[in-house]
């Protein structure tokens, strides 16, 4: 009996052999043998970005707890599904039972996995891919404003098909709420936990990345990874303005508790913003040495600008920040008003020489107090409150405003005047002071004035006497005439 259905058996065995030959072929002449086929096929969700050194190389994923992968067996849907990593690092698959892929690389798994299907099938086809990556749980620690442990959830980034967004170093300093004034961005350091042996050490050179452009520097980041964030040794004020302006630095609106002590106004505690202090709605600009000492009601008549000290608080304990206010006012070195961070203290000293030249231009200058206010009391002819005069007025400005001193003024001497001050330590001083109107700044005989100086200006010899005079012949009678005349006599010539 002849079987009709042998030629079509015979065009169907020959058709399949022909298309499995061109198969065949067209791995080989791809590259790929079959032995390697059973390797990564990335699924939309999965890393396919190239791996082209540590700043892209998202195929060196480690896979572990919390992760979920994708496993195809080519002709054996019934065994294709996912799977989610277990907390051990485990993954619990249909006829073969747990198998450990914790810690491995994707290829590594598929590796894992084949083999051990090939216990139950002939020359297993597997495909791994990762289909939704587990949150990273990253170390940041050193000159970051809130240094700790931090867990990054994967995202997915733009397309049809989108990759893994895996994170990377700036991303992590970032939700350490950005690195400190005194970091050492250089010299970064990113500690790697390797299964076998001790921890990788990569180094991050971020001040590279700002100035040239080099995001290799900005590497991705593995689950376990620590980032260590050391202190600089020489602080550059110069440089510390520049990365201050990067997204992985604190945001200058951010407010910081500082402390200002010494020659200004009110030293205490502040909360310094950036912008304009003297304006709650302005938030522009960085929160800076001038801006506290705004904050503060502006510096003395007697500041030393050039001896002005930020002391800061780093790990590895204080630091002491020089700034010199005059030689920013002398060439605008924009960099001498250091930026501040939180903790900081500010020293505004005393000078043990006030400079006239100087003490004009200071008296202009915005952390300059707008006014001080002086008292004028004794032989005057206005009434008791104090007076408004710039910042570094003098006791002769004092005198003349208002009319004070004045030639029409004949009760006031114009040889001494007393000048009272009061102290911080809750004191008061007095000094006589000899009165010579042509006198430019001088603290012999016309001295600069402090906020709340109080001027006493005496009576002149002969107002004394005439005074003296009125006060004893004012009541002279008929009965008391004489008696009062001799106590008067006797009182002048005591």
């Amino acid at each position: 009996m002849v079987n009709n259905d042998f030629p079509k058996q015979i065009t169907l065995s020959v058709l399949s052999l022909t298309l499995w030959t061109i198969a065949w072929a067209s791995m080989i002449s791809l590259g790929h043998p079959r032995s390697v086929t059973a390797q990564v096929r990335l699924r939309p969700g999965a890393a396919t970005t190239p791996p082209t050194g540590l700043r892209r190389s998202p195929e060196s994923y480690k896979l572990g707890g919390g992760d979920r992968i994708q496993v195809e067996i080519l002709e054996v849907p019934e065994l294709t599904r996912g799977y989610e990593v277990l907390s051990d690092g485990s993954v619990n698959l249909p006829l073969i039972g747990l198998i450990s892929i914790r810690g491995l690389t994707l290829v590594e798994a598929t590796t894992i996995i084949r083999n051990a299907y090939r216990r139950v099938l002939k020359d297993p086809i597997v495909t791994v891919s990762l289909v939704a990556a587990r949150p990273l749980n990253v170390g940041v620690i050193g000159e970051v404003t809130r240094p700790g442990n931090f867990t990054i959830s994967l995202a997915s980034g733009p397309g049809v098909t989108p990759s893994v967004q895996y994170p990377t170093v700036t991303q992590a300093i970032k939700l350490a709420e950005g690195v400190t004034g005194v970091a050492d961005i250089r010299n970064i350091r990113v500690r790697r936990p390797q299964p076998d042996g001790p921890d990788q050490v990569l180094n991050v050179n971020l001040w590279k990345f700002l100035q040239e452009g080099d995001i290799s520097q900005d590497i991705i980041l593995q689950d376990r990874d620590t980032i260590v964030i050391p202190t600089v040794t020489n602080f550059n004020q110069a440089e510390a303005r520049q990365f201050a302006t990067a997204n992985f630095s604190p945001p200058p609106e951010k407010p910081r508790s500082i402390s200002i002590v010494g020659q200004v106004t009110s030293p205490g505690a502040y909360v310094v913003i950036g912008g304009n202090t003297t304006n709650g709605l302005s938030r522009e600009g960085f929160p800076t040495v001038i801006r506290a000492i705004q904050l503060a009601g502006g510096i003395t008549s007697e500041a030393d600008i050039r001896q002005i000290q930020v002391r800061r608080i780093t790990r590895k304990g204080e630091q002491i920040i020089p700034v010199n206010l005059w030689q920013f006012l002398e060439s605008g070195d924009g960099s001498q008003d250091t930026i501040l961070q939180q903790g900081d203290t500010i020293v505004v000293p005393k000078a043990t020489i006030v400079n006239p030249a100087e003490a004009g231009l200071l008296a202009n200058v915005n952390f300059a107090p707008p006014a001080i206010n002086i008292f004028v009391v004794g032989e005057v002819r206005t009434p008791l409150e104090p007076i408004k005069l710039p910042a570094n007025a003098t006791l002769n400005q004092a005198l003349l405003s208002r009319g004070f001193f004045g030639y029409e003024n004949s009760r006031a001497t114009r040889e001494t005047v007393d000048l009272i001050r009061l102290n911080t330590d809750g004191t008061a001083t007095k000094r006589t002071i000899e009165v010579d109107l042509t006198q430019g700044i001088n603290e012999e005989k016309n001295p600069q004035l402090r906020n709340n100086d109080t001027i006493v200006v005496s009576r002149s010899g002969l107002i004394k006497f005439v005074d003296r005079m009125n006060t004893v012949l004012g009541p002279l009678g008929p009965a008391t005439g004489v008696l009062n005349f001799l106590n008067l006599i006797r009182s002048i010539f005591r």
